[in-house]
């Protein structure tokens, strides 16, 4: 892209993703907003007035980078058929385990289409993998603990509410310390539904299995949301020779926000990039900032 084309995003969703990537595209220097695409494109809030709403990308062409704002169980069907047209994606993916997989399958599309696709590019997995790639380089040998929260997860509340039986949901993470956390979920239940078949099902997630969690029946999940989240990531290891490298990075966040944020600068960085598809640390860091490289060189080392 040149420095006086704006680069043209679509929203493809518009939860609470879909309303921050919005924000921050709005407040992006090198962006124009193509508009939104989304299931109902009849239901038009008011901070939609006044942009395209569809329900088909190509209703808004010409687009050269879509944000994918859907849950992560939707991402691979969804960038696969935006790939085929030629227009370069950003998601914020989030199952860790799905990550490689996903990355081959984008690859091969980006590569046929000649887009670009980069994946995982939310907070965790996205900025933090990229923290967590650096903590690994310059001190190779030892351990890094993620711990998360307290905060709510989307990918995890997304993941309760698609469960039969569920009205509405809430999954808070609270951290144990040593990357262990303790899952908190809270479910309206729809009439006719037992809370304990309920749980087991959600226990059973691929979200879920792995975590100590608990399901607690409510009756109003609105009263209990709050979009503040966090981490704190340590390493302890060695550099060379030496012992007793110590290194932390601590966050405290609005969550959706920060993913919102995170999805442009991954949008940005995509069309800079060779046709395939790329994990936020395999990206040049400054290829998520707008504008030259000389001057944030300048600015920043």
């Amino acid at each position: 892209m040149t420095n006086d084309k704006k680069i043209r995003a679509a929203i493809v969703g518009y939860g609470n993703i879909g309303r921050y990537a919005l924000q921050a595209l709005a407040e992006a220097p090198d962006f124009e907003i193509a508009g939104v695409v989304r299931r109902n494109p009849t239901d038009i809030p008011a901070e939609l007035r006044g942009l395209p709403v569809v329900s088909d990308i190509e209703q808004l062409m010409p687009v050269d980078v879509a944000l994918l704002c859907s849950p992560s169980r939707e991402v691979e069907r969804t960038a696969l058929a935006i790939l085929s047209k030629g227009i370069s994606t950003a998601d914020s993916f989030d199952i860790h385990g799905d990550i490689l997989a996903l990355r081959r399958s984008l690859g091969e599309a980006a590569r046929k289409s000649g887009a670009a696709a980069v994946i995982a590019s939310g907070w965790d997995p996205g900025s933090d993998s990229v923290v967590r790639t650096l903590m690994q380089a310059i001190v190779p040998k030892g351990i890094t603990y993620t711990n998360f929260g307290p905060g709510m997860s989307m990918g995890h509340t997304v993941a309760v509410k698609a469960i039969a039986g569920v009205k509405a949901a809430l999954s808070m993470t609270i951290p144990m310390g040593t990357g262990v956390h303790r899952r908190m979920v809270y479910v309206e239940l729809l009439p006719g539904y037992q809370i304990d078949d309920v749980a087991a099902a959600i226990k059973a997630d691929e979200y879920f299995a792995h975590d100590e969690t608990h399901v607690t029946q409510v009756e109003d999940v609105d009263a209990l949301i709050d979009m503040g989240h966090g981490v704190h990531m340590v390493r302890k290891g060695v550099s060379g020779m030496t012992q007793n490298q110590r290194l932390s990075f601590d966050m405290t966040i609005n969550n959706p926000a920060l993913t919102g944020q995170a999805l442009v600068c991954a949008a940005r960085a995509a069309l800079r990039q060779q046709p395939g598809a790329y994990t936020l640390q395999e990206i040049p860091v400054i290829d998520l900032l707008p504008g030259d490289r000389d001057q944030w060189i300048s600015q920043l080392c």
